[in-house]
């Protein structure tokens, strides 16, 4: 009942036009009823005028094509908010994936602490975990439960700024902990040797400054979803044309992970923003589905053709902003695009 209600308070665009045609169709076949109780002089012909050509079909196929539609996507462990989305979902050639969470676990370990010259590791690991200890990110999650052993300081001042990182005051002092403070990379120094190693072992370098000053980098791995590479086959299978993978990591780490699922472009270093610009601009050449699960994905699942939100971590944010919303920590219920077009076809044909 709730996917009916769902399915009439935001109508997909087929059934809006079936309105439309009905109420031309309805004059019209009162029209001709008249003529043939005019010409024949029989009620009763005019009556079986009325009865064939009666608008309900019109009216009645498109609404109930579409909550099949939904109501089968259900049971694929995919909720698909309104027939709008639904339409939009069957119409979709290109699809576009966030990395962290979506393609990968979502579930990344620190495999290495790498410092600058006179800086303890385990003094590094706990300053970032403090700050880190308030933020969401899952490279946030992996870093405090590395320094857990450790204990964690406690920070205060956090503040956290989507696809950039996270600043705090720990022991007086000023702590970033996320992207590099640099608009170049370095080509010498610790620095440059911690980058040659993230690119080497497919790790997210996490950078950590106190008082302006870098002081180490810590590596966090995140694994490929085994179900990944099978959706991206199933995807392309029901008419996706062009996948694209966007991540705010590294062109290298991204490149690698792009390289060994097949996607057609891969778009690395990308911050809220650029996410959005990157799905307004697939959005002008064809019908866009965009995946995310974490806060910096909303802005840029509201901005698709259709968005599609992974739950089962608690992004609240992106559930909000997404068209459809998988209710498990998978990315194969996906492939229900092949339900929206049946449905979208059933609709128009009818």
């Amino acid at each position: 009942m709730r996917l009916a209600g769902a399915a009439s308070a935001n109508a997909a665009p087929v059934a809006r036009l079936a309105d439309r045609y009905a109420a031309v169709f309805l004059p019209f076949a009162v029209a001709i009823a008249a003529i043939a109780w005019a010409v024949t002089g029989d009620p009763v012909r005019a009556v079986a005028v009325l009865v064939t050509a009666t608008p309900c079909p019109l009216l009645l196929a498109v609404p109930i094509a579409v909550t099949a539609g939904m109501s089968r996507a259900s049971r694929h462990g995919v909720v698909v908010r309104d027939g709008r989305a639904l339409e939009a979902l069957g119409r979709a050639e290109t699809a576009v994936l966030d990395k962290t969470g979506t393609v990968t676990l979502g579930a990344p370990r620190v495999t290495e602490v790498l410092t600058a010259p006179g800086h303890d590791r385990d003094a590094v690991l706990r300053t970032a975990a403090a700050v880190e200890s308030l933020s969401s990110h899952v490279l946030a999650a992996a870093v405090v439960s590395a320094a857990r052993p450790l204990g964690i300081g406690t920070a205060t001042d956090v503040r956290e700024e989507p696809g950039i990182g996270v600043t705090g005051t720990v022991d007086g002092e000023n702590v970033t902990v996320g992207k590099p403070p640099w608009s170049v990379p370095p080509e010498s120094g610790w620095a440059a040797s911690a980058l040659r190693r993230a690119g080497l072992d497919g790790a997210s370098p996490i950078w950590v400054t106190v008082g302006g000053e870098l002081i180490g980098v810590i590596l966090a791995k995140d694994e490929i979803r085994p179900d990944a590479a099978r959706t991206l086959r199933r995807l392309r299978a029901v008419g996706l044309r062009r996948i694209v993978m966007l991540t705010g990591d590294r062109a290298d780490t991204a490149a690698d992970v792009g390289g060994l699922l097949g996607f057609d472009d891969v778009q690395a270093e990308c911050t809220p923003v650029t996410k959005v610009e990157r799905v307004r601009a697939e959005h002008h050449r064809a019908v866009t589905l965009m995946v995310g699960d974490g806060l910096n994905d909303a802005p840029a699942l509201a901005t698709a053709d259709v968005g599609v939100a992974l739950s089962a971590r608690g992004a609240t944010a992106a559930a909000q902003s997404a068209d459809a919303v998988v209710l498990s920590d998978r990315i194969d219920p996906l492939p229900p695009v092949e339900t929206a077009s049946h449905a979208r076809r059933i609709a128009v044909q009818s």
